[in-house]
Order: C-alpha cells, then sequence, then structure tokens
C-alpha cells in the first residue's frame, strides 16, 4: 500500500472519511464493552511536539497503546530538532525507526517538508494553519449525536483560524455549510482555506446572524497558541464574538454546542453555553481517542472489512 499522510483535512475523500467514521463506530464500541482489539501490535508511534498539548498527547498515547502499539514522545526541546537539525534529516532517521508519525508544530511547511522525506504516514496533530484531526473528531460527534452531517450548517464564531479554515475544508469534502462571522481584520484567508465552492460558506458580519438556522455552532479561544503577542488587542476585538444563550437560541433548536478546548468561559463562550444542554464538548473531547485510532488504523493497515 503506498504511503498516505493526513496532514490537511482535505487529504481524504468523502468514501475515505465514511469509512473512518464507521471504523470509529467500532472502535469505540469494543474500547466501550471492554473488548482487547489490538490491531497494532508491535507498531510504534512518534509523536514530536513543538507546541503544548493535553488532548492531542493522551489520545494519540492512549489510543495507539489501546490498538497494541506503543507511542514515543519527543519534544523538540529535547532532540535535535530543537538544536537545528534539518527537518528533512530529521524525518529519514525517524520513519526508518518507527511505523508512524504525529507532528504538532507551528508552519505547514515543517510537516509537509517531514512528510515528503518520511517512509512512513505523518498525521497533523495541529499547526498554524489546520486542525485536522480536532474537525474529524468534531465531525464523528456531531454523526453520533444528530446522523449525516450532509446538507447541515455549522455556525463557526469567532477568529478564522486553523480550526475555521479546516471546517471549511471539511464543508467541501462532505457537503455541508459553513456560516463564519470573524471580527473585520480577522478574516478567512483564501490561500490557506484553498479551492472550495463559494455555495459551501458564507460570511456574516454580525455572529448572531451567522448562528442563525445553524446546526451546530462551534468557537476556539481567541488567542491561539503562537499568537500571545496579539492577546490584548483580540480581547478587545472579539468582545462581542462570545457564543452566548442568545446565539443558540437563534440557532435550531436541536444546535449542538462545540468546543475544541481548552476553554476560557466569559470570553469566547459563556459558562451557560458550554456546561449547558446543547453543549457537546466532552464527548468531542473524548472522540479524539477514538477517532484517531480508526485514522491510525486506516493509514498503516488500509481499508479492513468492518467486524
Amino acid at each position: 500500500m503506498a504511503i498516505k499522510h493526513f496532514l490537511q483535512f482535505k487529504d481524504f475523500t468523502r468514501d475515505e472519511f465514511d469509512y473512518v467514521f464507521e471504523r470509529t463506530r467500532w472502535i469505540k464500541n469494543q474500547f466501550k464493552s471492554y473488548q482487547k482489539y489490538w490491531p497494532l501490535s508491535d507498531r510504534t508511534l512518534v509523536m514530536i511536539f513543538e507546541k503544548a498539548s493535553t488532548r492531542t498527547r493522551l489520545s494519540f498515547e492512549a489510543g495507539m497503546q489501546q490498538l497494541g502499539g506503543s507511542a514515543i514522545y519527543l519534544n523538540t526541546r529535547d532532540s535535535q530538532l530543537g538544536r537545528g537539525e534539518p527537518v528533512e534529516d530529521a524525518a529519514q532517521v525517524i520513519s526508518r525507526m518507527s511505523d508512524i508519525v504525529m507532528i504538532r508544530t507551528f508552519e505547514q511547511d515543517i510537516i509537509e517538508r517531514f512528510a515528503a522525506n518520511s517512509r512512513v504516514p505523518v498525521i497533523n496533530g495541529l499547526t498554524n494553519e489546520y486542525h485536522p484531526c480536532q474537525i474529524l473528531a468534531d465531525i464523528y460527534t456531531y454523526i453520533e449525536h444528530r446522523g449525516c452531517i450532509q446538507g447541515k450548517t455549522v455556525a463557526w464564531v469567532g477568529d478564522a483560524n486553523n480550526m475555521c479554515n479546516t471546517w471549511l475544508q471539511a464543508a467541501e469534502v462532505l457537503d455541508f455549510k459553513v456560516h463564519v462571522s470573524t471580527p473585520p481584520g480577522y478574516e478567512i484567508n483564501a490561500d490557506l482555506v484553498g479551492k472550495i465552492d463559494p455555495a459551501r460558506f458564507k460570511i456574516f458580519s454580525d455572529p448572531m446572524d451567522a448562528c442563525r438556522g445553524a446546526d451546530l455552532v462551534t468557537t476556539d479561544v481567541w488567542t491561539s497558541m503562537g499568537y500571545e503577542a496579539e492577546n490584548e488587542a483580540r480581547m478587545k476585538a472579539f468582545a462581542d464574538w462570545c457564543v452566548d444563550a442568545e446565539m443558540m437560541a437563534v440557532a435550531n433548536s436541536d444546535a449542538v454546542f462545540m468546543h475544541c478546548l481548552p476553554a476560557h468561559r466569559g470570553e469566547e463562550v459563556t459558562a451557560e453555553v458550554i456546561d449547558g444542554p446543547q453543549s457537546v464538548v466532552w464527548d468531542e473531547a473524548e472522540n479524539r481517542l477514538h477517532v484517531q485510532k480508526a485514522l491510525m488504523e486506516y493509514l498503516l493497515l488500509g481499508k479492513i472489512q468492518t467486524q
């Protein structure tokens, strides 16, 4: 099987995502019923972190172990990558000593260069530009709670960041719409999103209008990692982009709220919303574990018959 990477959401086809979602359902059911499933026995995952993490490290490390494999944590501060070793050289060596690699870093260019020189599959655990594993978990969570996402409307409120970029790519692949509302100066970067059918998204200056009729409302922190120097300016610019009960009230009656976490209650979302009955953030967080297990299984073993 040819090496396949997961660096952006658009790297997979709709058929591949449908397969991964079905495998996620089965693998999660095995986990919940305490059934041992070790398809990746003797396989090794290397996790390379340049950005701090809780959910990404825990979900990948626990997930690989639950599939029978092992996981090795590397931080760029504690490896030769942090002392100037070329990414291309590191990829050559690391990929000869492991079976699959997950990288959480800053620029997308770093992970693209690594993958170009890797002999094993590479997964994007997060970059400044994209966060495909999180959106994979978010969409699976929606499917779990509400069914197929095709034809539905997702409201994105806040910064047009890596999460927003990935939601837009997902809309193109999986046939749904995204309503985007950002403060002036924090709009979508078309170059990062790539070729998207204009019918797949709509821009709103008022976040309330973006949420109107939505099936899923989601947001993220106002200041992502790497942008801390802009925090004061962002606090002022985003003040009217806090997802509150009024925004959820104009969404569809069965709309769900999601947040990739960590959350700052009172900033990008009120406590009433994130802790309220429409919030599915804890299922969303847990599903990182299950979708990534299905993703690693697929990248290493290809399609297998669902049991």
